[in-house]
């Protein structure tokens, strides 16, 4: 009988999901995010979780408000690697516009908008944008990991 061989543990892990392009679908994204992590052993509340929360809603809400294609989904995939200890988050539209942050800091007697990429900018270690298979592009960030428990 053979040896039996040792099994490399998994230290990456990926979740996808589509949502539809409202502000009820963007909300859904953030709060299936939280879940994963917890699943993956980043808990609920924890630092971690709080920033991939917000940068998901962030990227999810402009992909809603900015990117939205009538008719058309937007992606959700987040990359949970444990070795490197970060999360990339991905947010794919089918609009062909590619988002900038703007140049300093909106006033805030222009209302409520212009900020998201700034604090995706904030608290992500680093994020860009790239094409996609398909229309449209794919916004991502990648996140520091304080601690992953399993």
């Amino acid at each position: 009988m053979p040896a039996p061989h040792a099994q490399e543990a998994v230290t990456v892990s990926v979740f996808v999901q589509r949502f539809s392009a409202t502000r009820r679908g963007a909300r859904l994204a953030r709060r299936l995010a939280v879940h994963q992590l917890d699943l993956w052993g980043v808990p609920y509340g924890s630092p971690s979780s709080e920033v991939v929360a917000l940068v998901v809603a962030e990227l999810a809400a402009n992909a809603v408000l900015h990117g939205r294609v009538p008719g058309r989904d937007f992606e959700l995939r987040l990359r949970c690697d444990r070795d490197a200890d970060f999360v990339r988050v991905e947010v794919s539209d089918t609009h062909p516009g590619r988002p900038k942050p703007p140049d300093s800091i909106p006033d805030p007697a222009d209302g409520d908008g212009g900020r998201g990429l700034l604090l995706v900018e904030t608290l992500a270690e680093r994020w860009g944008v790239r094409e996609r298979t398909g229309p449209g592009k794919t916004v991502w960030a990648e996140c520091a990991l304080t601690r992953v428990v399993n």
